[in-house]
């Protein structure tokens, strides 16, 4: 297995356009293993002058790199990696934040704010403790609910936010104490997708 990162956050719409192409994403892909460009030329069917144009694009913008270089018959073939397992998009990369008022916890703009948010900082920090070996200690409640009628989502939300005010007051953020963020959300369920139990 490559050593490299899990997951790498890209944040400028260059190397955002490089990891979406087609072929690039399909070398991205094969380089999850180290692989030089002839092997990847047989491996995916393209000619081997194409590939090495994707290539040297992928590794100029980060996205791959250099991991080994082997003497072969009077040349020097070069072993590449992906720069990561995954590569995960800034949701901020497609326009500023919105302009929505944190309070109002309804609010579906809110929601994807605070989960692009989420995305953007969660993918920095885990790049952050691979790099130095260490784990980033998260965690995820997922549940499946219903409401019979609107009073029903307005009383949930009313005894959900007490109720965790009530348990944050128990484990306040401290100067010596290792600061969380907590966010909560909900949306309409997908259709026809099966109930998760709380976990």
């Amino acid at each position: 297995m490559s050593d490299v990162s899990s997951t790498v956050l890209i944040e400028d719409a260059d190397r955002a356009l490089l990891a979406l192409d087609p072929v690039k994403r399909r070398l991205l892909a094969a380089l999850r293993e180290p692989g030089s460009a002839a092997g990847l030329a047989k491996k995916l069917a393209l000619p081997r002058q194409q590939l090495g144009y994707h290539l040297r694009a992928l590794e100029q913008a980060g996205l791959v790199r250099l991991v080994e270089e082997r003497k072969r018959r009077g040349f020097v073939e070069r072993v590449l990696v992906a720069a990561a397992d995954a590569f995960v998009l800034d949701p901020a990369m497609l326009g500023a934040g919105l302009a929505v008022d944190a309070q109002d916890r309804h609010a579906a703009a809110h929601l994807v704010e605070a989960a692009a948010t989420v995305v953007r900082e969660v993918t920095r920090m885990r790049g952050a403790a691979e790099a130095a070996g260490q784990r980033l200690l998260t965690f995820t409640i997922e549940a499946d609910i219903g409401f019979a009628q609107p009073q029903d989502f307005e009383d949930f939300t009313g005894a959900l936010a007490k109720a965790v005010a009530e348990l944050a007051a128990r484990y306040p953020r401290l100067p010596d104490t290792r600061g969380y963020h907590l966010v909560m959300g909900a949306h309409p369920a997908v259709a026809n997708q099966p109930a998760k139990p709380i976990n």
